[in-house]
Parts: C-alpha cells; structure tokens; sequence
C-alpha cells in the first residue's frame, strides 16, 4: 500500500502514526532489554562456574607519577598451578607465573614469564627463596604480594588454573599446531604424556617430530618439557608460545566454540576478577593483541645457593626492575622503590653476582 506523505494525514491519522512508531520503538527497547537479560543470565550461570576470591595484596610505596601511569593498564598475575587436585587453588607449586599487562587504550598485550626459580623475598621478611615458594605457602595473595615487592608492580587481579585448564582449552579449541623437535617427542612419550593422562583421566597418544597438532593432553606435556637444552628457560618459552597460539585462535571462536571454551575452562579455574569485570574485558577481547612476550629476569646467572638448589638470580633486580617498567610501561629511567633497592642489595650480598655477571642463555 502506498504511504501517504506526512503533510496530507489528518491530525488524527498523524496522531495514530505517531502512536504506531512509538510502540515499535517500545517494542524493540523491549526485545534489546530481554536479550540483554537472557544475556547476563548465561553468562552469570556460566561465571557462577569459576572459584571467585577477593585478592588481598599490598604495595610498595610507588611514586605519583607511576601510580598514574599504571592506571592506563590492567596488569594481571596467571598462576599455572601443579596442585595435581582438580578444584584447589590455595596452595600448590606455582610451576606458571606470568605477568600479562593490557595497554587499555590500544589493547597490545605484553606478557612476561617469571621463571620459577628466581631468588626473590617471598615473604616480605628477607627470606630469599624460589619464587614458586610464595604461592605454595600462602596461595595467590602472598604470590600476588611477592611480585608487587619484589617488581614494582601494582596488580589488578590474579587468574589460577591447573592441569585440566589447559587441556580443556586445547581441546575446545581442537588442538594447536607446534613443530616438535625429535628430542622434545621423545621426552613427552617417555615421561609426561602417560602422567598427565593420570592427572586429568582421559586418554591420548604419544607423539612424533615434525609439525604436529596437539590434543589437550599432548599440549600441556609439551608445556612441562624441562629436561632439554634451555631447561625452564626454554620450558616458558613453549609455555609462551602456547599461549600465542591459543589467543588467535579464541579470537576467531564463533560462539558456539565459545560455549564448549566456557563450559571446559570456568570449572577449573580460580581468579579474583568479579562479573563486571570480566565481562568488561570479554566485551573488548577480539581488540587485544598479544604483541610481545619474554622472561624475566632478563639479566640474570644460575647459581647453587646451600639449600635451596640452583637459583635464577637477577642481575641485579634493581636493574632488571627498571627494565621491566621499560618493557611494560615505556617508563624511561624508571628510579626502583626503596624496598626493591633493598631486596637487590640482599641478593647481591648473598650471590656476589652484579650485573657484569650476567650470562646469556639464548632465552
């Protein structure tokens, strides 16, 4: 039927059109409000499957400057915990300590591995010990805690997840691809891929060199590999990698996939972001990129200390600390904390090693 124009109605018909374009409008105000709420209800059902807890970390004493600069960032600790008890994320080794930093302008992500046997205070009292000490003695807030004191930072939030998080994933992602050496085959067939069928209680296969791609299980021995040339420094390289790898292809998740992720991960996973949060960040996800990834420290030495095995020592923290605000925050001539600068001077008392001392280790 033709429409009559506007200026030839009658004041009643005009005022019926206006009537008619009002209840669309309220109609689909309606409709975008009950998707909305369909919406909040599947994925308040779905977060109601994470462990949630509330982080309790302090400080170092940062400058005004710093504090400032961090706001335009979401630093987050993820903890990769080798608690081998699906569900317990109080304790255990800490075998993945990563430090993701989300530029909230851009959304480049830059993260850092932490390798698991660096000499830090780790309880705020002197105690120089391995890093992974901290989460197993006083679970995510003392691990939280000792990175803030011992680098500077001022993390937002904390993710822990254990051995089936990371099978999961893989699996709901249907693998990642990853060349393997023939060295790192056989040490996955030989020595982890059996374990990690144990721990997660399902069934893969051993694998072989060359381009391969990695089931859950496969993956997360992969991940474990220690025993090679690099030792823990080539094992958070691969753990990087992974994660490369795992977020392009998240990125490109219909949501069905997304679905099958959320069912996989949020059981086994444990963080201390709360609803709003979280879907704030889900909200802006497919604008991140994961730009650049390293280990810290970056200048560093192995060395036996009596009773506490072979220690990554950073030489020397207070200049790996002004790196790595380089690195995270393009903070030029970054001045460390008072209590970094002392925790440096306690490492170097007990190492003799200082920056000239460093080695490199091709990681």
């Amino acid at each position: 039927m033709k429409k009559v124009p506007q200026e030839r109605l009658t004041k009643r018909q005009r005022l019926m059109r206006k009537r008619r374009k009002r209840r669309r409008r309220i109609l689909i105000a309606e409709l975008i409000i009950l998707v909305l709420l369909i919406g909040g209800v599947y994925v308040g059902s779905k977060l109601g499957m994470i462990n949630f807890s509330q982080l309790i970390a302090g400080t170092n004493a940062l400058d005004e400057e710093t504090r400032k600069l961090m706001e335009g960032y979401t630093t987050i600790a993820v903890f990769g915990v080798d608690n081998r008890s699906n569900g317990d994320y109080d304790t255990g080794n800490s075998d993945v300590i990563m430090i993701a930093n989300i530029n909230n302008d851009t959304g480049e992500v830059k993260l850092v591995s932490v390798y698991r046997d660096t000499a830090m205070d780790v309880d705020g009292e002197g105690t120089l010990q391995k890093c992974n000490y901290a989460y197993n003695h006083g679970g995510p807030d003392e691990a939280v805690e000792m990175l803030n004191r011992n680098l500077d930072l001022d993390i937002d939030g904390y993710v822990a997840a254990d051995f089936y998080a990371l099978a999961d994933v893989v699996d709901a992602l249907g693998g990642v691809e990853i060349e393997l050496t023939n060295e790192e085959a056989a040490i996955m067939n030989q020595s982890y891929i059996h374990f990690v069928e144990d721990v997660v209680g399902r069934k893969s296969e051993e694998v072989a060199g060359g381009l391969q791609t990695l089931d859950g299980i496969q993956t997360v021995s992969y991940c474990r590999i220690r025993y090679t040339a690099g030792d823990d420094f080539k094992r958070t390289e691969r753990q990087r990698l992974v994660l490369s790898l795992l977020v392009d292809k998240v990125k490109d998740m219909n949501i069905f996939q997304m679905n099958d992720l959320i069912n996989a991960v949020f059981p086994n996973v444990a963080t201390s972001f709360n609803l709003s949060q979280i879907i704030g960040m889900a909200s802006v996800m497919r604008d991140y990129e994961l730009t650049e990834t390293r280990g810290y420290p970056f200048d560093m030495h192995v060395q036996s200390w009596r009773g506490r095995g072979d220690m990554v020592v950073p030489c020397t923290m207070e200049s790996n600390v002004k790196q790595l605000h380089q690195y995270l925050f393009g903070e030029e001539d970054y001045q460390p904390t008072s209590t970094v600068t002392e925790i440096s001077d306690a490492i170097y008392d007990r190492s003799g090693l200082g920056e000239e001392d460093a080695l490199n280790y091709g990681y």
